[in-house]
């Protein structure tokens, strides 16, 4: 496609990039409803089976981060970015009143934010350079073994108390 039809879609590099950044936002909460809402499965390896999938994803999605990050002051206060991080967080509390049912609600937002946040710091600079599968399956592990022992530390306390 050329530049000039593109344009035609788009008045601006910065509706090009918001439209990038919107769609990353969609599928990334996506990903995190298809995964973490399967009840089918049991909780921990629900956060075993997204770690891997958020990680792998910003492994693939790293060399759109560097543009979209660049734009990121012009839509990070769009009412697009409230509703993405609104979405998400609604996703990962009702994921955490399953994984943590006795503990409290502080309890649970804090280990919500602690893993959602810590999730997507590391994704964002272990993807800063290419990795293999192997290397990205091994990291992945390592951030969902830290993970599940912390919920299943939060889950022992809270029966002891």
């Amino acid at each position: 496609m050329s530049v000039g039809s593109l344009y035609q879609y788009f008045p601006n590099k910065a509706a090009i990039l918001f439209r990038l950044q919107s769609d990353e936002w969609r599928r990334t909460s996506e990903l995190l409803r298809s995964i973490l809402a399967d009840g089918t499965k049991p909780p921990l390896a629900r956060l075993r089976a997204l770690v891997h999938a958020f990680i792998r994803s910003e492994c693939e999605e790293a060399a759109i981060r560097t543009a979209l990050s660049d734009a990121a002051p012009l839509y990070r206060d769009a009412p697009e970015a409230h509703d993405a991080r609104a979405a998400g967080e609604g996703i990962v509390a009702a994921f955490m009143r399953e994984a943590l049912p006795k503990a409290s609600d502080a309890t649970r937002n804090l280990a919500g934010e602690l893993i959602t946040t810590t999730l997507s710091e590391v994704g964002k600079r272990f993807s800063e350079t290419p990795h293999g599968e192997a290397e990205i399956a091994r990291h992945a592990d390592g951030l969902a073994d830290m993970f599940c022992a912390y919920l299943g530390e939060l889950a022992r306390r809270r029966i002891q108390s």
